[in-house]
């Protein structure tokens, strides 16, 4: 083969670093962007968070509204509408351009190379009020300090624990055990292994004498409250715990009934699962009647002893947008009118170090002066970037409001089909943008706090030509199975039938689906012991 010179032409799109930024910024979540503010803010030195009130940004939530600008720094813009300097590419190959690298090894903050203060170093976050930090003077206690106050399991444990008379070997034991419970009080590793675990696998006598001192310090533990604690199983839970029902003097329960529970629960449970009458009945030796109240007996009891001291901080939602009511209702349809604002807690007050940038101004071509105005120009970006995620998350909130109207009215059974799509066409956005503004954002409004994408859902057709949102179908499913007679549960056919009634075209499988999604269980199971 001859070498030659050949000429090629191709389009490719290259992502600056602050596109980039701009693009994973918006896709993360509350936390997540936390964790990231706090970052930054050890890595550059002109970056620094303010408590004190200050002007906002021209670039700010006044603007949030408006169309896009031709020469934005949009990630939108750069990605699907084609202004981008490097070229323009197809919105099929979106996903192919969030892959592609800055052209660079090092990402290029230069900007244009000026070091005077510009607009966007004045604060941002400036309109966001302290936190609330609950003083005695207060009338609402925060949700965070409350959790931190709620006691855990294992506190709780190791407090009964002191009020036992026990050597040191088995209160470390004890102690040891109570650490080595999951959330739900279960032990899940054998004792052996445990043993083994401090050990080591060599060393039999020292495993047999631990073995020894864990079974006496089990025993301690399952006579600690919450019943069934330290259980090694769902089996031995309930048993421990029907155990203590016996030996109730003041219980109003049955022995008998006690007493068949505990044969049942020594059965395969399987069998309790599928509610399988006749075997149990067979293999319990009692009546049909009596292990009727025996299951019934079982299903009161609680199958995660810890369940009550779980830590509440973990489930703690923190919501990205708040939507209240305004005014009164309109008198023409009856529709309420709803303000759709940012959570200032949540919105990071950030600004450039004033003193800093002086003094990068003031020694221009000084040595290390180039990467320190890129620091400076990779703050701005950063402050910017971050104003924008929020400007987004606002503009898609209040698009999803206007839509749902019916829903923050009415409730689920209001909720109206919507799809990506909807909204991106109305705001002039990608569908790939309001996936990532809706993905791990959270919504607090008059009924409740919902993710973001929680009110987008598929249609149904209706017997009219219409469509009915899945969610809405979902809710209608629900308010059947509440309404339903407990001796004769309805099956998925029967509710198929129902929503058909109601104009709802809905096939079984599909509300069998629905049924699983809203953790249902199925008409056998739901039928009345």
């Amino acid at each position: 083969m001859k070498p030659g010179l050949s000429l090629r032409v191709s389009q490719h799109l290259s992502l600056t670093p602050q596109l980039q930024q701009s693009i994973r910024l918006l896709q993360l979540s509350t936390l997540e962007l936390s964790q990231e503010v706090e970052q930054m803010l050890d890595e550059n030195p002109f970056l620094e968070r303010t408590a004190d009130e200050a002007p906002r940004e021209e670039f700010g939530l006044e603007t949030a509204d408006m169309p896009a600008q031709a020469d934005d720094y949009s990630a939108d813009d750069a990605l699907f509408s084609g202004a981008s300097s490097a070229g323009s590419t197809s919105a099929e190959g979106q996903n192919d351009v969030e892959m592609a690298s800055a052209g660079a090894d090092e990402p290029d903050w230069s900007g244009d190379g000026t070091v005077d203060m510009a607009p966007n170093d004045a604060e941002w976050g400036g309109d966001a009020p302290a936190r609330n930090r609950n003083d005695a003077e207060g009338d609402e206690a925060d949700a965070t300090e409350l959790a931190r106050s709620h006691e855990s399991l294992t506190a709780f444990l190791h407090r009964q624990a002191l009020a036992l008379r026990l050597s040191e070997v088995d209160r470390a034991a004890l102690r040891f055990l109570i650490e080595s419970l999951n959330d739900d009080g279960y032990l899940e590793e054998p004792l052996e292994a445990l043993a083994i675990g401090l050990a080591g696998p060599d060393d039999l006598e020292q495993i047999e004498e631990l073995v020894h001192r864990f079974t006496v310090a089990q025993r301690l533990l399952q006579s600690l409250d919450p019943v069934g604690v330290g259980a090694r199983g769902l089996a031995e839970c309930l048993t421990l715990q029907l155990k203590a029902l016996a030996a109730d003097e003041d219980s109003e329960i049955d022995p008998g009934t006690v007493q068949t529970a505990l044969r049942v629960c020594q059965q395969p449970l399987e069998m309790l699962a599928r509610r399988d009458i006749r075997r149990l009945t067979q293999l319990c030796g009692d009546g049909e009647e009596r292990t009727r109240a025996a299951m019934a007996l079982i299903a009161r009891l609680e199958p995660r002893p810890g369940r009550r001291f779980a830590d509440v901080e973990r489930n703690i939602i923190v919501p990205d947008v708040i939507v209240r009511k305004a005014g009164r209702a309109n008198g023409r349809d009856g529709q309420h009118n709803f303000i759709v604002q940012l959570n200032p807690d949540v919105m990071p007050r950030l600004r450039v170090h004033d003193i800093y940038a002086g003094a990068l101004r003031g020694h221009k071509g000084g040595e290390g002066h180039q990467g320190m105005q890129q620091r400076l120009q990779e703050a701005r970006w950063f402050i910017k970037n971050i104003q924008q995620r929020f400007d987004t998350i606002l503009r898609v909130s209040r698009a999803i409001v206007e839509r749902q109207k019916n829903f923050f009215t009415h409730g689920e059974l209001a909720m109206r089909p919507l799809v990506l799509r909807d909204i991106a066409d109305e705001l002039g956005l990608h569908e790939s943008t309001i996936s990532r503004v809706t993905t791990a954002k959270y919504m607090a409004t008059p009924i409740g706090t919902y993710e973001l994408k929680y009110f987008f859902g598929s249609g149904l057709g209706t017997e009219t030509g219409g469509n009915a949102s899945s969610t809405a179908v979902r809710a209608l499913i629900k308010q059947f199975v509440s309404a339903e007679n407990p001796a004769k549960p309805l099956s998925d056919s029967q509710i198929a039938e129902m929503l058909k009634e109601q104009g709802i075209e809905c096939a079984r499988r599909t509300v069998a689906k629905y049924r699983e999604a809203l953790k249902i269980a199925p008409a056998n199971l739901r039928k009345a012991l």
